[in-house]
């Protein structure tokens, strides 16, 4: 069966060219984790393509996506690329300008928000209620990636998922990608409040889910059977036709293998293979229209 795993990380050396923001490291790392680290991860658990998302690692500029660029002209057949870029700044036409550079390539898919970070050029600091993706300031943003059919990939807590419903149903033309479920925590169940807020969010024709990092949000061992309910409650929700699979890798490193952080699909009874083969692949070409 194709495999796509939607979300995964790649960096290179520390260069004078691409200088690191080194404490932004994942956890467990001091060196490089290159595309062709990935690539070779990727072949020995039979994963056909990934999407790298760009780290916070070079900061947000457009210099930032760098390293992502030159990996997925390095494995065109495997590879695609979510980018980060900065969202405020004094002129409107110059973000308008950086969208449409950093998302210019046939395989950069769309640019990422790290919604749940206090908006800095290292996001590093945890809110789970912040508000700045409500923005008015980000008006050039939802009208720029509308016009080029590029997706947001919003990483929000739970908190902020009204935020998201209230984003998605004002700007219709924009496909809106929720990343790691919103990140489940100690904080959060999947029939109560806060997360709950995903059923009003899936009303949203144009949102999308990754079911990914369960790993870091799992209080039991592989295969992560407490967070089973979360992927229940967004296949009713959603339907598989809206839901894909991601790893984080190597983000997951301390806590799992490359193959764990996948392979836990095949241990949820519930999940037919139909659903599998939406959040394995079909998703996301549906969504890409790869």
């Amino acid at each position: 069966m194709r495999f796509i795993d939607t979300h995964t990380h790649a960096w290179g050396v520390n260069t004078d060219e691409l200088p690191w923001q080194a404490e932004v490291l994942p956890p467990g790392w001091n060196g490089p984790y290159t595309g062709r680290d990935l690539v070779t991860d990727m072949d020995a658990v039979g994963v056909d393509e990934s999407v790298v998302v760009t780290t916070p690692l070079y900061g947000r500029g457009v210099r930032a996506n760098e390293y992502t660029m030159r990996v997925i002209e390095a494995f065109p057949d495997r590879l695609w690329g979510v980018c980060l870029m900065d969202f405020f700044q004094d002129n409107p036409e110059q973000v308008r300008a950086d969208l449409r550079r950093v998302t210019g390539h046939d395989r950069i898919l769309g640019v990422r928000m790290h919604a749940c970070l206090e908006y800095a050029k290292y996001p590093a600091e945890l809110n789970r209620t912040a508000d700045w993706i409500l923005d008015n300031a980000l008006e050039p943003v939802w009208e720029e990636a509308a016009a080029l059919d590029a997706a947001v990939f919003i990483f929000p807590k739970a908190e902020q998922l009204p935020m998201v419903a209230e984003i998605a149903d004002e700007h219709p033309g924009v496909q809106l990608i929720v990343d790691h479920m919103a990140f489940p925590d100690e904080m959060t169940a999947p029939d109560e409040a806060p997360w709950r807020a995903f059923e009003s969010v899936a009303e949203c024709e144009n949102v999308a889910v990754k079911v990914s990092s369960l790993p870091r949000s799992a209080e039991r061992e592989w295969p992560y059977e407490d967070l089973h309910g979360y992927v229940r409650a967004l296949v009713k929700w959603f339907g598989p036709e809206r839901m894909m699979l991601g790893s984080d890798y190597p983000w997951m490193d301390d806590w799992a293998s490359y193959e764990d952080c996948l392979s836990w699909i095949e241990e949820t009874p519930f999940l037919s293979a139909r659903d599998v083969s939406y959040l394995s692949h079909r998703t996301f070409e549906r969504i890409h229209e790869v």
